[in-house]
């Protein structure tokens, strides 16, 4: 490893399983000294801590709910405290096809509380930190193609919480802060790709067969991890894999 984020530190959202829990390993793997992030499985976060650390890499843990604002300001103490400042913020928590939310959940995790954590955390971000924003394909081009019923809550908050980080652009511009969307297909192996297949059996197969290839949690961590160092494109936007099936006609 290039140990091209030494000395750096980055808190990754719902760090404790999946996509951000590589998504951590790959960052500490290459300098990085990162906070993972968990809501209420503390174990599961230790347990990614303790292989990081097996490696030779330095990590903390942070519980925290995102729609949870009191531990949003918790979470920025303890960063403070324990990094001083931040170099990396990956906003990669999201949900709301989870059973027995409120109706509004969606819009709530997904926009309200992108946006809440991003202006708390701002105090410890300097000029030439980075905000990179996970989300999907199906979200991303919601208003250009239609997405399983199952998922439009999740697609349309994901696409309000994308253009209201948007419209922060030019004040973190301002300081210095860079910003980049990392959008992919479904992803085989994470948790919304389940409940979808659950729901909808069948669902994954067939988005295997309209593009071709799905990515796996290690793929897009690592495309994630590289759009964590490298230039951000002009429209702010990387797109994994293929888009033809969003953007045709």
């Amino acid at each position: 490893m290039s140990q091209k984020f030494a000395g750096k530190h980055a808190f990754v959202s719902g760090s404790s399983r999946g996509i951000g829990a590589e998504l951590v390993q790959l960052l500490a793997a290459d300098g990085a000294t990162v906070a993972i992030n968990y809501r209420d499985k503390m174990a599961r976060a230790e347990k990614v801590k303790a292989a990081i650390e097996e490696k030779g890499g330095s990590a903390i843990v942070v519980g925290a709910d995102l729609t949870d604002y009191s531990t949003i300001d918790a979470l920025r103490d303890t960063l403070a405290d324990k990094f001083g400042n931040l170099d990396i913020l990956v906003l990669n928590a999201s949900g709301g096809m989870e059973a027995g939310k409120a109706e509004d959940y969606a819009m709530v995790l997904n926009r309200d509380s992108q946006v809440n954590l991003v202006k708390t955390l701002l105090p410890l971000l300097k000029a030439g930190s980075r905000i990179v924003f996970v989300t999907s394909h199906q979200a991303h081009f919601i208003r250009e193609t239609p997405t399983m019923p199952e998922y439009l809550p999740v697609a349309l908050s994901k696409r309000a919480g994308e253009d209201a980080l948007r419209d922060m652009i030019p004040e973190l511009s301002e300081k210095g802060i860079e910003f980049v969307v990392v959008s992919g297909d479904m992803i085989e192996g994470t948790i919304t790709a389940t409940l979808l297949d659950r729901l909808n059996p069948g669902a994954i197969d067939a988005r295997k067969e309209a593009v071709g290839k799905l990515y796996n949690v290690e793929e897009f961590a690592a495309e994630i991890f590289k759009a964590a160092y490298e230039p951000v494109p002009a429209d702010n936007t990387v797109l994994v894999g293929d888009t033809g099936y969003f953007t045709k006609g």
